[in-house]
């Protein structure tokens, strides 16, 4: 009999990414390279997690808004002829909408990209985040 694994989405969503491979010239080669992304509402106790333990197969590079990210990632698919991706998470909400452009880059020029887009929290439990906590304005944290 099979032994259960539980995962959680972000757990399976990477292993998954970890196990995708293709063969070029006879070397079989991760079709993922990594990804960028900002950490925020909606994939921070999720997303980070299950990247952290393989941070090193699949790396993960933090960028400074969505939308230069979604770039980044369609321009390293157009760099590997489009056999290679990356994928880019932001958060839920204004982070989300910041990656439409690079969107539509994409799919206008038939690149491969993933976007992992935060979600709402059914409670507030993982409450502060880690743009709220790196607000240095903010009186409620300082």
């Amino acid at each position: 009999m099979r032994e259960t694994i539980r995962l959680t989405v972000a757990q399976a969503i990477v292993r998954w990414l970890l196990a995708q491979y293709i063969e070029i010239d006879g070397v079989e080669t991760r079709i993922c390279g990594g990804g960028f992304g900002i950490f925020g509402h909606g994939n921070v106790p999720c997303l980070g997690e299950a990247l952290y333990p393989v941070h090193k197969e699949l790396p993960l590079y933090r960028g400074q808004n969505e939308q230069s990210m979604g770039f980044a990632a369609a321009a390293y698919a157009k760099y590997h002829l489009r056999r290679r991706f990356m994928f880019c998470t932001a958060s839920a909400g204004p982070g989300t909408a910041n990656l439409l452009t690079a969107a539509a880059l994409a799919h206008a020029n038939r690149l491969p990209m993933l976007m992992l887009c935060g979600d709402t929290f059914l409670t507030r439990l993982p409450d502060p985040v880690l743009q709220q906590l790196e607000h240095f304005g903010n009186p409620r944290w300082a």
